[in-house]
């Protein structure tokens, strides 16, 4: 892997984790801020706010996931679940009739999520023996 796709990665996976983890205190603790993620979004989208702490801890899962060395499976996972996290955002915002300027959070996500997977180094690769 060139140093070039090294530093791609990580820049996208440390900004893809910093904003993870971010998002996963403001839920676990249910603050009530108006941002990605906070109770006063999630009501705003129509979710009950007994589900801001799971999806918090689960984030904060994920950015182990993705920070610890070697486990491909779990990171394919982790990947996983976040894409689909952040497409039901993706969803539930246009569903909701909001503004581009509210899903801009969310395709960050999408776009630091697919650049980090893109570029994640071998030793973070599901390799698949075909026999």
């Amino acid at each position: 892997m060139s140093k070039r796709n090294k530093i791609i990665y990580w820049i996208a996976t440390v900004w893809l984790c910093l904003g993870m983890f971010s998002t996963a205190i403001i839920q676990i603790f249910r603050l009530q801020t108006f941002g990605p993620g906070s109770a006063g979004n999630m009501t705003h989208l129509g979710y009950p706010s007994y589900i801001l702490p799971l999806l918090g801890i689960w984030k904060v899962l994920g950015v182990i996931a993705f920070l610890i060395p070697k486990y491909p499976l779990l990171k394919e996972w982790a990947y996983a679940g976040i894409f689909f996290t952040v497409t039901g955002a993706l969803y539930s915002h246009v569903s909701s009739g909001d503004t581009f300027s509210s899903m801009v959070p969310a395709l960050l996500y999408l776009l630091l999520i697919a650049v980090s997977w893109y570029f994640r180094p071998t030793s973070r690769k599901l390799i698949m023996n075909n026999k």
